[in-house]
Order: structure tokens, then sequence, then C-alpha cells
């Protein structure tokens, strides 16, 4: 068997947190390594345990997740998924994510009733099976 996608969730909300851990820790071939309320704890989490995928809140008190996602880029690029609900199809925050270095987009609102296609984007980034350089993917609302 094939060892688990290791991922770290940052999000500020602990509703949005709980709700993604629940969703992940289901799918024994997904494994939360770590959950991270902010920027500062996001990036210690992600130095210390290297994960295969992050999911990324944009709006966030203090540096917002496209800071965070500079900083996740310039010291350990992994792929990123950023999550907001202001993810809309040609929304230019999608554009400017993608342009950073973001695997892909997701819509929160949409992650628990597209949560086959967000564990399965998951699973493939961190496979490897879907690189940076692809086509890019946004899920929105």
């Amino acid at each position: 068997m094939m060892k688990p996608v290791r991922i770290v969730v940052v999000d500020d909300s602990l509703t949005i947190r709980a709700m993604i851990e629940t969703l992940l820790e289901r799918d024994r071939r997904i494994e939360v390594i770590g959950i991270a309320r902010n920027g500062e704890e996001a990036i210690d989490m992600i130095r210390l345990e290297k994960p295969d995928v992050v999911t990324l809140d944009i709006a966030m008190p203090g540096k917002d997740g496209l800071m965070i996602l500079d900083e996740i880029m310039d010291m350990e690029p992994c792929p990123v998924i950023m999550l907001s609900s202001l993810m809309r199809e040609g929304a230019p925050i999608v554009a400017e994510a993608m342009d950073r270095g973001a695997a892909a987009c997701f819509n929160k609102a949409m992650i628990v009733r597209e949560a086959t296609r967000f564990i399965g984007l998951i699973r493939d980034l961190g496979r490897g099976l879907v690189t940076v350089d692809a086509e890019p993917v946004a899920i929105a609302a």
C-alpha cells in the first residue's frame, strides 16, 4: 500500500479546520499531519513537517494566505490549494493565487458538496499526478 499523502490545513476558522480535518480523516490515503490557525503557525509547521500538500485560507488576520503562499514558495515549495469563499470561475483572486504558485483554488462553500473532488485533488497533488504547470484547477461556486 502507498504511504498516505501528508497534509497541513491552514485556516483561521475553527469550524472550517474541523470540517476539513473530519472530511480528510475518512480517507486512509490522506494523513492530516498538522493544523494551523494562522500564518506563523503554518510556516513553522511546514518547515518542521514538510507536508506533501497544504490547504491555505486566503483571508486570515495578520499575514493573509497570499503572503503565506509566497513564503512557502520561497522556503519549501509544495502543492498548495488556496481556499476562499471568493473563489469563482474567472475571479482575479484565482489568477493571482495561481500566478504566485498555488497548485489549485477551491471555494470553501463547495468543500462538503464537492468532497470527492476535493479529496481526489489532494491525493493527486500529493502524489504528483497534477502538476502546477498544468491547467489551473479552480473549483468555484
